[in-house]
């Protein structure tokens, strides 16, 4: 168990797991922390990359955070950004690239759990960084808060069986939501989107909500991480947090310490990137 991501990037005696880097041309740095937290299994998973597509600098984060067994976030995890940067829209249509590879990933995972009888599954909440434009892509309820101009923004939405829309949808599909110590899809899922999940699938689908903002001077830092955070921290509290903390592995380690402290029962994974393009004296040279 001693190599870190076997287990979800967990050391073998449970400790959490950070790590940061920064990208090529000075643009961004990023870092993470990862722990089972008051859990003793791991189903939490993360993806920190960055990568060459088409001469353009990307980076990958993502957040999955698994149910019903490791499985799904893991396979995930190894998977998902893999098949985005092979999309041949990738550049030209990156939002429709994004929406075709979770939808991909899906159904491979699916195909490849034939012989399994348990039904794992798992968010995912990703953040793609392309030139000037940061796209972020939700299934589930792990979230994503930005920080503009000192102010937190959350840049996707928790999918919860009782939102109206998402309640709407499983019910247009033949399903129902109902009250069981939470609200849940037939009683037994409380996320309306997931990958995986074979048994709810025609209810609880793969379609990621994408949202795009502008990577300028006023866009400071951007939170990604799995419930364990925000069961127990708000975005505003989140962001005001880290805020002085230049590092980006520290501040995730802050934020994990914050929820850890404050009881989460859950794994909490955080990932934090800053953006530096319009800061001065950041050490790197401007491209």
């Amino acid at each position: 168990m001693g190599h870190l991501n076997s287990v979800g990037g967990i050391q073998a005696d449970g400790a959490p797991v950070s790590g940061g880097g920064l990208s090529q041309n000075g643009k961004f740095s990023y870092g993470y922390a990862s722990s089972p937290g008051k859990r003793s299994s791991m189903e939490d998973f993360y993806e920190t990359r960055i990568d060459g597509v088409d001469g353009e600098i990307v980076g990958l984060f993502g957040v999955f955070d698994g149910h019903g067994g490791a499985r799904a976030a893991e396979y995930v995890k190894e998977h998902l950004f893999s098949n985005l940067i092979k999309h041949p829209k990738f550049i030209s249509d990156t939002k429709s690239a994004i929406a075709d590879a979770y939808n991909h990933t899906d159904s491979e995972f699916l195909k490849s759990e034939i012989s399994q009888n348990r039904d794992a599954g798992s968010t995912a909440s990703t953040a793609i960084l392309v030139g000037d434009r940061l796209l972020v892509a939700n299934v589930g309820d792990s979230r994503a808060v930005i920080c503009r101009g000192g102010k937190a923004f959350a840049v996707s939405r928790d999918h919860k069986p009782d939102q109206t829309d998402e309640r709407q949808r499983i019910e247009d599909a033949g399903g129902f939501v109902m009250w069981a110590g939470t609200w849940r899809v037939g009683g037994v899922l409380a996320v309306s989107r997931a990958f995986g999940d074979r048994l709810l699938k025609q209810f609880v689908v793969a379609d990621p909500e994408i949202q795009e903002e502008v990577i300028d001077n006023s866009l400071e830092f951007l939170i990604l991480a799995s419930d364990g955070l925000w069961d127990v921290v708000t975005n505003e509290e989140a962001v005001a947090m880290i805020q002085p903390i230049e590092d980006p592995e520290q501040a995730a380690k802050r934020l994990l310490q914050e929820a850890y402290q404050r009881g989460s029962a859950d794994n909490i994974t955080c990932v934090v990137v800053r953006f530096l393009a319009g800061q001065e004296n950041t050490g790197t040279v401007q491209q």
